[in-house]
């Protein structure tokens, strides 16, 4: 039987309202939310001479009703999240960081602290907003040349136990994978000098989707940053190293075809991104909320042709209207949930025992062989049994006549036949030969 974690959100009772009212030290439960927005470039109206051309002030329709409008647009969707700590990339400057704080507290929505990088002569900037107090604020300088971002860090306390937030917005992904990996070094270096134990949040716009290794021998994210262990297997909650550099990629929390907040002619990827280390899942602290993590997908974020709504910029022109080209991800986390560390096992199984509903998950299915695959699935076969499955949302990954060892974490029921919605590749075989015995 398939194993399931399941969140709940803490209520307290009268009485317990009651002894906090009185004995305020009593509370010891914080929950809490964390979310991540590429607002896709919020310049403001003074000229510095670092603007992107499409933004010179009173050039190309960029005015102060346009700026008014995007920064009430932005504020509608951060209010909606109703985050309790924001990080934002592509913010030009504190001054337009304030303005958009301002904007949100005229919207109803106070977000009192703030903090930005500078990095002199960039067009555009991390930031953060949040409503609990920032303790301190550092920049990690990734490279002193002209397109490397600074990443943000504050220190922020929460029930006494010390959080750190790292805010990223890595090199675009139409640069090589080598400028990605400085950044991923970079953030490495600053994360193994903090303190053993330390709880930390990484978060940003990384330009890399979480399999990104499927695609690049060496990445940033993967390698660097550990989200993958040597055998090229995801890093999960139950498998994280206790003192090792390893951390788990929130968009494994999802299945495989909603792993995306960006979609650029039809190719949808995950390049935001929280990342957490074994400290967010050890019990002790502040925990992740398990399955907490989620896409922001308000129906006023898309067209009614269904691609995202993003901000207006056409024949040289911007319209007013739009929001961006990235969908904000949220997930939450707490002092009073500590995280249910399953000692979960990878067994070996036969596709048989999934139609069967007589496994359980995570189940590792060895040479089963690509037979069929389309825009949206494949299917494949088992050698023993010739048992088939369609895996949904896996297309990107599999070589049509290829055999693979698969490890399933998940199916769901569809037209009365099990789909495989959550899996990663344990070992690729590129040959139509399957391996030997």
């Amino acid at each position: 039987m398939e194993r399931c974690l399941n969140s709940s959100n803490s209520r307290l009772s009268p009485t317990t309202l009651l002894l906090l009212l009185f004995f305020p030290a009593l509370l010891l439960s914080f929950d809490f939310k964390v979310a991540s927005y590429n607002v896709e470039n919020l310049f403001d109206m003074n000229y510095n001479g670092s603007e992107y051309k499409e933004y010179i002030p009173n050039k190309h329709g960029w005015s102060r009703d346009k700026l008014a409008k995007k920064l009430l647009n932005i504020s509608e969707v951060i209010c909606d999240i109703d985050a309790d700590i924001i990080g934002l990339q592509e913010i030009e400057n504190k001054n337009v960081l304030k303005q958009l704080q301002t904007s949100l507290r005229k919207v109803g929505c106070t977000y009192k602290y703030l903090a930005i990088t500078h990095k002199k002569d960039s067009a555009i900037q991390v930031a953060i907003l949040s409503k609990i107090p920032i303790q301190s604020k550092k920049e990690i300088v990734v490279n002193r040349k002209l397109g490397y971002r600074n990443i943000l860090e504050v220190k922020i306390i929460i029930n006494n136990n010390p959080l750190f937030v790292y805010v990223n917005h890595w090199k675009s992904k139409a640069s090589k994978e080598r400028k990605r990996i400085i950044s991923a070094k970079a953030l490495r270096r600053r994360l193994q000098e903090l303190s053993k134990g330390s709880e930390y949040i990484l978060l940003g716009d990384f330009n890399s989707n979480y399999d990104e290794y499927l695609k690049v021998p060496f990445t940033g994210i993967n390698h660097i940053l550990k989200t993958i262990n040597r055998d090229g297997i995801f890093i999960r909650p139950y498998s994280i190293g206790k003192n090792s550099f390893e951390h788990y990629n929130l968009w494994l929390d999802l299945p495989n075809y909603r792993r995306w907040s960006h979609n650029f002619y039809g190719d949808k990827q995950g390049l935001d991104a929280i990342l957490l280390p074994y400290t967010m899942f050890d019990g002790k602290g502040i925990d992740y909320i398990i399955n907490s993590f989620y896409v922001f997908k308000k129906s006023y974020l898309f067209h009614k042709k269904g691609y995202i709504f993003r901000w207006v910029y056409k024949k040289g022109r911007h319209k007013g209207k739009g929001y961006s080209d990235h969908l904000p991800i949220v997930a939450s986390f707490s002092t009073n949930k500590p995280f249910a560390n399953l000692e979960q096992s990878i067994s070996k199984g036969y596709i048989r025992d999934i139609l069967n509903k007589n496994c359980s998950f995570p189940i590792l299915l060895e040479n089963v062989k690509v037979v069929f695959k389309d825009k949206k699935v494949v299917e494949v076969e088992d050698s023993i049994s010739k048992e088939k499955i369609i895996i949904y949302g896996g297309e990107d990954s599999f070589i049509l006549g290829s055999y693979y060892n698969i490890v399933v974490y998940g199916v769901k029921l569809y037209k009365n036949k099990y789909e495989i919605v959550d899996f990663g590749l344990k070992k690729r075989y590129y040959s139509t030969t399957k391996k030997k015995d």
